[in-house]
């Protein structure tokens, strides 16, 4: 009888504990949400240094931007998808795979909104790789590296969930709503990702 009760309350608690868990994030509708964003966009941007883990909390991140060299066209990348120019892709060394962002070039403001899609860049103090399109977009194709900060808008968290990050105190509901339609297409094509530095 008391073996039983244990495994009842075990299991209860456990239950408890995994409902509290996916408690944590609230819905990306939710004016809970807006709030965590807004909360996260008034921190100071992080400059992730060495090789950082995945960062799933949606806070925003300052350094330099790359964009990719031409021979890494329709090379597969870190999600599996071939690396395509003309896209609105980056890739980011701790951003989770499927995070929507936005990127801005802080040497005269133009933003754009990415897909991390891929992994890098692995030079310290760089914080996106951008496709072309992208560097095009944010006028760095000339200077080929410029600083930026990079806002986090919808991000996968390793349950399933989609988190907004610092990016989504500023965009419209319809941009929040399309970001985070973005990210779960992006999670359902490929899974999740953990925490950990695989």
């Amino acid at each position: 009888m008391s073996q039983r009760y244990l495994a009842v309350t075990t299991v209860l608690l456990l239950g408890c504990m995994t409902t509290t868990a996916l408690a944590e994030v609230p819905p990306p509708d939710s004016p809970a949400a807006k709030l965590e964003a807004e909360k996260l966009d008034r921190l100071p941007p992080v400059a992730p240094h060495g090789k950082p883990p995945i960062d799933h909390s949606g806070r925003a991140e300052k350094g330099r931007a790359s964009y990719y060299a031409r021979g890494f066209a329709h090379r597969k990348m870190a999600d599996g998808r071939r690396m395509n120019p003309n896209s609105d892709v980056v890739a980011s060394k701790t951003l989770p795979l499927g995070t929507t962002a936005a990127v801005t070039n802080l040497q005269h403001g133009k933003t754009a909104t990415v897909k991390v899609e891929d992994r890098g860049p692995f030079i310290d103090g760089r914080v996106v790789d951008l496709s072309p399109k992208v560097a095009g977009d944010l006028g760095i194709k000339k200077e080929g590296v410029a600083p930026v900060v990079v806002k986090p808008i919808a991000v996968p968290q390793p349950d399933g969930a989609v988190k907004l990050g610092a990016g989504a105190a500023e965009a419209s509901p319809q941009q929040v709503q399309k970001a985070t339609e973005t990210t779960k297409a992006l999670m359902d094509s490929r899974g999740t990702e953990t925490a950990s530095r695989r």
